[in-house]
């Protein structure tokens, strides 16, 4: 029977000159990257021009970056960035919270839709859609970096993170260890500038003080598979629905799920941050508990505007470019 699998890639992918190219950085952009197909593809079907999804992606960029940087920093690190508020900065150091994010690409997809003469609503409709994806493939970004994983399993499924140096625990003589373990060791070789991490199954006879790792449940796994669920499942709704989707439908119905669900999956994980042992609930749930109800109250007003019910955005897609036909010529033969 697998007891536990051993995770342990490198989080690096390679050193160009002085840039250090990152599995998580490469799958931040991809989100982006996977995104504008996907908002080419909505924005053919409903005869709204894909230039504008350029100009969006802007928008949504900026607004993901700085506000996940700045709810890192105020919901879970302002001690460390309070002395030294030039690091908040450096972002390259890593350091960005899901949550932040939220009211900032709200924000941003208002400032793109007032300025461009579309719907809030219908642009968040669909928007969210890009946003799943994202969120599948940040938390893939997670697990490349074996961060944010979940609390001791014996599941079949667990995971064994030797590169998560915050929750490794030491061996005691008394204390017999799970079935999985693998004894951690940290080594730098000659003229390396980094520890190599190696991971060994743990014997019989581990020496008291060992520093070891234990399964655990992989929730980035388990994140990154539900953001695909609302993907499929949004993308259905609209795929019926199109034009006549109704205002607000969508984008409500995501924020619940996604909310609802990362409450849950709190339960599974290990503490982040020192300040949140002890807590009934931690800040993840706590961030979650306002939008879940935001998300509510617009699903329940969805479509019930009689004057939008559906939202509206230009209309600026010549009907053959939607289907991709090439336009008719016209020839005079006189």
């Amino acid at each position: 029977m697998l007891s536990a699998i051993l995770w342990n890639p490198d989080p690096i992918i390679a050193h160009i000159g002085p840039l250090t190219l990152r599995w998580y950085g490469l799958l931040f952009m991809s989100a982006f990257v996977v995104g504008t197909f996907i908002m080419n593809h909505i924005y053919k079907s409903e005869k709204v021009s894909p230039r504008w999804v350029d100009v969006l992606t802007i928008y949504v960029l900026i607004g993901t970056v700085i506000g996940a940087r700045l709810g890192h920093v105020f919901f879970y690190d302002w001690p460390q960035y309070k002395n030294n508020l030039l690091s908040i900065f450096k972002i390259w150091e890593g350091g960005l919270a899901s949550h932040g994010a939220t009211i900032p690409i709200i924000f941003a997809v208002w400032l793109f839709s007032r300025n461009n003469k579309f719907d809030v609503l219908w642009t968040l409709d669909r928007i969210v859609l890009v946003v799943a994806v994202g969120g599948a493939l940040i938390r893939i970004g997670n697990l490349m970096n074996s961060e944010i994983g979940g609390y001791p399993t014996d599941a079949p499924w667990a995971f064994v993170f030797p590169r998560d140096t915050g929750h490794l625990q030491k061996s005691a003589p008394d204390q017999p260890l799970p079935a999985g373990t693998y004894v951690v060791k940290y080594q730098r070789p000659p003229g390396a500038t980094e520890l190599t991490v190696t991971a060994q199954p743990a014997g019989p006879a581990v020496v008291a003080g060992s520093l070891v790792a234990v399964p655990r449940h992989p929730t980035q796994i388990y994140e990154s598979l539900f953001c695909v669920f609302l993907f499929v499942l949004l993308y259905g709704m609209w795929n019926r629905t199109r034009e006549r989707t109704p205002r607000g439908q969508l984008f409500g119905l995501f924020v619940v799920l996604l909310f609802s669900f990362r409450f849950f999956i709190e339960f599974f994980k290990e503490d982040q941050v020192a300040f949140e042992q002890g807590m009934q609930f931690n800040m993840g749930q706590l961030l979650s508990i306002p939008l879940v109800f935001m998300g509510l109250y617009v699903l329940w007003r969805a479509g019930k505007n009689p004057e939008n019910p559906y939202g509206y955005a230009p209309r600026d897609l010549a009907e053959y470019e939607a289907v991709g036909r090439q336009p008719s010529v016209v020839v005079n033969t006189k």
